[in-house]
């Protein structure tokens, strides 16, 4: 997958001021979504089971639930843009669905 973009993870991940170990496991999810060859959802949770599909929005699952990790994905192009990194309250308030 062409992940739309590294740079942009990284000035999400500051902003948020995320702790080490959350900063650790979202390059983590970036190295291996970069590898992959992701053509629908199952393939998606063959690597991450927690992740989920609301139209082109894919929201996975960080640090075992604390984050959520918002995503538009073009599976025949293969490019996954990076939108958010939003804890539980701002998921919640659904403003990331504007991107579904």
């Amino acid at each position: 997958m062409n992940v739309i973009s590294k740079r942009g993870l990284t000035q999400l991940i500051e902003s948020a001021k995320l702790d080490k170990d959350t900063r650790k496991e979202l390059d983590a999810w970036y190295r291996v979504a970069r590898a992959a060859s992701w053509r629908h959802l199952a393939d998606v949770q063959g690597e991450f089971p927690a992740t989920d599909q609301v139209g082109r929005v894919l929201v996975f699952d960080i640090r075992h639930n604390r984050y959520r990790l918002v995503t538009r994905v073009d599976f025949r192009r293969q490019k996954l843009y990076v939108k958010a990194v939003l804890n539980h309250k701002e998921y919640d308030r659904e403003e990331w669905k504007k991107w579904a």
